[in-house]
């Protein structure tokens, strides 16, 4: 019968170090799922407030910013004044919100528009067909974006989130201004914020026609949109 050779002593050192790398696995692992745990926490609060502000937007487009209160929100909608004070600071808070929600979304309205148009002709007919649907798709919100704008005047609390949406939305339209020179051999005869000046003026004029019951409103639009682009062409510079 063979003897078992007994087992020599241990390394403490490597009693130590086993320990230590047990010890910084749980850290890691601990600090992995409290990261998980704040992430699903605050994308749960971020779908929330998305929520309420979707529920609001009808109330705001209706009313405008001065008619509105948090309280008058939640009259008209499912949710509490309790709760919507909980997911928003105040009233500014919650309309710059939903602003902003809606309008980082519509920026690339045109983007498909801008790829895939052969010529600036079809350029220039796909976009003014598309300002055409925003105005009667998204009448209430245009409504308060401009209505924002103008408080942003008088109410510092708003203005950061209005001057960069302006810019975005700057930078929208020149994209498609940009795109029908390129493709008509041209130069654009304005700067950047000259053209979206122009165009920002003629959809706001439009909106307001329309609102005012104006049945015609749409359709000067389109054609007023048409020949912007044409004229905002130039001579290419030698």
């Amino acid at each position: 019968m063979g003897v078992a050779c007994p087992e020599g002593p241990r390394d403490a050192r490597n009693d130590d170090e086993d320990g230590e790398s047990g010890v910084s696995h749980a850290t890691q692992e601990a600090a992995s799922a409290t990261g998980r745990f704040e992430r699903a926490g605050i994308d749960k609060f971020e779908a929330r407030r998305a929520e309420l502000a979707d529920a609001a937007l009808a109330t705001l487009g209706e009313l405008g910013l001065a008619r509105t209160s948090l309280r008058e929100i939640a009259q008209k909608t499912d949710f509490s004044h309790g709760v919507l004070h909980y997911y928003f600071r105040d009233k500014v808070e919650l309309i710059t919100y939903c602003v902003r929600r809606y309008k980082e979304h519509c920026v690339t309205r045109y983007d498909a528009i801008v790829a895939e148009s052969p010529d600036a002709a079809t350029l220039s007919e796909r976009f003014a067909d598309a300002l055409v649907a925003t105005l009667l798709d998204d009448t209430a919100m245009h409504r308060l974006w401009y209505d924002l704008r103008t408080q942003a005047m008088f109410d510092g609390a708003l203005l950061p989130t209005v001057v960069d949406l302006d810019r975005q939305l700057e930078d929208m339209i020149w994209r498609v201004v940009s795109q029908h020179a390129e493709l008509a051999a041209s130069d654009v005869a304005l700067s950047r914020a000259g053209v979206y000046a122009v165009f920002d003026g003629l959809f706001e004029g439009s909106l307001q026609r329309h609102l005012a019951g104006d049945t015609a409103a749409t359709g000067r639009l389109r054609t007023d949109a048409v020949v912007l682009l044409t004229r905002l062409m130039a001579e290419p510079s030698s």
